[in-house]
C-alpha cells in the first residue's frame, strides 16, 4: 500500500532526524514506527508503569517498604552509616 501524509514541520524534523541516526528511509521509519505504536497499543504497554512492572524493574530492588514517603530519613541514615565506617 502506497501512503501520502502531511506532517508539520515538527514532525518532519524528528522524521529527519530519525532517519539520519538509524540511516534508514522514509518507509523504514515510518514501518518501524507503526509496528511500536500497534504492539503498544495491541499488546496493553501503553501504561508507562505496567510496562516497567512487565519488564521486571519494578520491585528489582530491596530497601525500607515506605521509603517513598520516608526518603530523606532513610538516606541520612545510609549517609550517617557510611561517614562512620570512615572516619574509622
Amino acid at each position: 500500500m502506497r501512503i501520502n501524509a502531511r506532517i508539520e514541520p515538527p514532525l518532519a524534523k524528528k522524521l529527519a532526524y530519525l532517519k539520519a541516526k538509524s540511516g534508514d528511509t522514509t518507509s523504514g521509519v515510518l514501518k518501524r514506527a507503526i509496528e511500536a505504536y500497534y504492539a503498544q497499543e495491541a499488546e496493553g504497554t501503553s501504561s508507562p508503569l505496567k510496562a516497567l512492572t512487565e519488564s521486571g524493574f519494578v520491585g528489582c530492588a530491596e530497601g525500607p517498604v515506605n521509603l517513598s514517603v520516608n526518603t530523606k530519613r532513610e538516606l541520612t541514615k545510609a549517609l550517617a552509616s557510611k561517614l562512620r565506617g570512615h572516619r574509622r
